[in-house]
């Protein structure tokens, strides 16, 4: 072979190398080390029912080893005591007020601004692969479906429902329209932990984003007989359904979790779990102790909730995290963490919490953070809190929370300029929002 025919043929070797390497699906090297985030949302649980809260009555190991692997916070809230209004924060890093999202009432006929960014939205340009699955609540409208809300798959619930035979439920690897449930079996719980699991592993070579909210413990109390059984020594009915369902969800939290590991993942993927508010203590048993009120309350019963992080190898393990924050802070800190930057045009609320969870900045998250519920209201200054909760005195109620967490010394007679302060920090804030879009749910039987 002369030098000629040596060279014509390495360069046809090289074209069809290339053009052979062009149809291979590859992971660019970036893409491949952007960390995957798993984000879990339970509802209605009270902020005493954890292992990590302190709790021994219903265990939780799962769910606790979240806590030991990664950093509790102990003054973790959310924006506001009901659900959808808190998904709606949650999904935007924005006060829900500031879009009108107010009360659970909004999903009549409403569902999140279309005009408002969830965080799907945020990460889809980034090259993530995204997933909700589990209870969506933030409208049953096709306009506002997760598929119209920057996810790949939605796997759930639209609003809320049954454990068994669930309404409103899409599965959209069949159809993106409501399906029934013919299955007798088909418990939501469990069903919402086997698909993470399969979607995890289906995405394991691309970064990933799972939104995992559970519809447990919310109303009707149900589970399956062989979880009833696991919590038999338990005698009220009531509290053994509770305790089961939360068995159930710690279980499938699990399967999740072993996905990830079996993967070998679990260092480059950020879990976050968290409740959407307090317990309705009545009607499902759930304890929000020692926290005064319950859900759809701004006392602290209703709006701080248990909340933990883990991110192995990038967060300290088995750390208390003292400082206030709140769910709206997660979208900034999770787009920040998957090499987005966040733009002041977002005009969000929350703030990216890495720098303060790894020490680079040791002052506090928040000065000051706000809550709105129809006629209840409530802002956290520094250590103070001033309240109007419903079963209240419909007066302002002052509290110093780092000395009083319960609530339960009202100072707004012994400190009127603390009060005045308080309530011009309101109004300015209150000033900026929209008027509800919705009226108000009547009271919650809890």
């Amino acid at each position: 072979m002369n030098c000629a025919t040596f060279q014509r043929l390495f360069c046809c070797l090289l074209v069809w190398g290339v053009s052979l390497i062009g149809e291979i699906p590859m992971i660019s090297l970036a893409e491949n080390t952007k960390p995957n985030v798993l984000l879990i949302l339970c509802d209605d649980v009270g902020w005493g029912e954890f292992g990590f809260q302190g709790n021994s009555d219903i265990p939780t190991p799962r769910i606790d080893s979240i806590a030991s692997n990664g950093v509790t916070f102990s003054q973790g809230y959310v924006s506001c005591p009901v659900c959808s209004p808190t998904r709606a924060g949650l999904m935007t890093g924005r006060y829900q007020t500031r879009f009108g999202h107010e009360s659970n009432s909004r999903m009549k006929k409403l569902g999140l601004d279309v005009n408002e960014k969830t965080i799907a939205d945020r990460l889809k340009p980034l090259g993530y692969a995204t997933c909700a699955i589990g209870k969506w609540h933030l409208g049953e409208r096709p306009k506002y479906h997760p598929l119209k809300r920057g996810f790949d798959e939605f796997f759930g619930t639209l609003a809320n429902t049954s454990y068994f035979h669930p309404a409103l439920f899409v599965d959209s690897r069949i159809s993106p329209k409501v399906m029934p449930i013919e299955d007798d079996e088909f418990y939501t719980t469990e069903q919402f932990g086997i698909r993470a699991a399969d979607w995890i592993e289906k995405h394991q070579h691309e970064p990933w984003f799972v939104y995992l909210p559970f519809n447990a413990q919310h109303n009707p109390l149900q589970a399956p007989q062989s979880y009833l059984d696991r919590c038999s020594h338990i005698q009220d009915p009531k509290r053994r359904a509770f305790a089961a369902m939360m068995t159930a969800m710690d279980d499938n939290v699990g399967r999740a979790l072993d996905k990830i590991h079996e993967l070998g993942q679990e260092e480059k993927t950020m879990i976050i779990f968290l409740s959407d508010n307090g317990g309705p203590t009545k009607s499902t048993t759930s304890s929000n102790g020692p926290l005064k009120g319950l859900k759809a309350m701004t006392w602290e019963g209703g709006i701080r909730v248990p909340f933990c992080m883990q991110w192995k190898g990038h967060l300290p393990a088995k750390t208390v995290y003292q400082e206030p924050v709140i769910q709206l802070d997660l979208l900034p800190t999770i787009v920040t963490v998957a090499g987005g930057t966040i733009s002041p045009e977002w005009k969000l609320d929350g703030v990216n919490l890495l720098p303060y969870l790894t020490s680079q900045n040791a002052g506090q998250p928040h000065e000051s953070l706000f809550w709105r519920y129809g006629d209840q209201w409530a802002v956290r200054h520094g250590n103070h809190k001033l309240v109007v909760a419903e079963g209240g005195s419909g007066q302002p109620e002052l509290y110093d929370l780092v000395q009083d967490k319960e609530e339960q010394h009202d100072l707004a007679a012994q400190q009127p300029e603390k009060v005045k302060e308080l309530q011009a920090v309101y109004a300015a804030w209150n000033a900026e929002q929209a008027p509800p879009s919705a009226p108000i749910e009547p009271k919650i039987k809890n």
